[in-house]
């Protein structure tokens, strides 16, 4: 069972989401919230796996509720996907930089959002392909950063290999196969990258990966 907090200051929506989520029967909704400081408390008190939270929201923005979750240690295992009508790149960066493992646009689809849940459920980040254009165009005229270029350091050659290829959007599945792992060791590589690097994510991993300039937008995908 996936046990969801929504957090919307618009009743119609948060309405229209619940009723969504509960025909499903794998999904829970546990709590909502009408503002990103009640987001904060609901998670505490309830702990769901999923907070699904919206940008703009009174009181507190969806950002700053999405980065007070984050650092609670006690919600270590909670994961925030941000929903919103705003795909901009600025709301794009600092909701992966709060923490956020997932960014989808209002306008995704039923079934697309039933299966963002299910993939960040299952340990993956998740982006919609807007974001995702978005977030790769910002890099091409940006510098590679000297932090996060001295942070792959640490990693050994191989992780190195595995983290380009989770930047490049593969599964793990996808990893082991093109490098020839079991699908095992290929997590467990991706595990000791997001460790060394302090990534909570893979949608941290993908955003350190790009600011160190390991992978580059006009780099070709690998074969999948």
């Amino acid at each position: 069972m996936i046990r969801i907090l929504l957090a919307d200051d618009q009743a119609l929506i948060r309405s229209g989401i619940r009723s969504l989520l509960d025909a499903e029967d794998d999904i829970e909704v546990v709590g909502e919230a009408v503002d990103g400081r009640e987001a904060v408390a609901l998670a505490a008190e309830h702990r769901p796996d999923i907070a699904l939270v919206d940008i703009q929201m009174p009181v507190l923005d969806g950002i700053e509720a999405t980065r007070q979750i984050v650092a609670d240690e006690r919600l270590d295992s909670v994961r925030v996907v941000i929903l919103t009508n705003f795909g901009l790149d600025e709301y794009i960066f600092r909701a992966l930089r709060a923490g956020a493992s997932g960014f989808l646009l209002k306008d995704t689809e039923p079934a697309e959002l039933l299966q963002a849940l299910r993939v960040v459920m299952g340990g993956d980040s998740l982006l919609s392909p807007a974001v995702t254009r978005s977030l790769i165009s910002e890099f091409v005229a940006r510098p590679p950063d000297a932090v996060a270029a001295a942070g792959m350091e640490r990693l050994t050659n191989r992780e190195r290999e595995v983290v380009a290829l989770v930047a490049h959007g593969l599964s793990n599945d996808e990893i082991a196969a093109a490098m020839v792992l079991s699908p095992t060791t290929a997590k467990t590589h991706v595990s000791r990258a997001m460790i060394k690097l302090g990534a909570r994510d893979r949608a941290q991993l993908v955003v350190f990966a790009y600011q160190a300039g390991l992978v580059s937008p006009r780099d070709p995908a690998p074969p999948r």
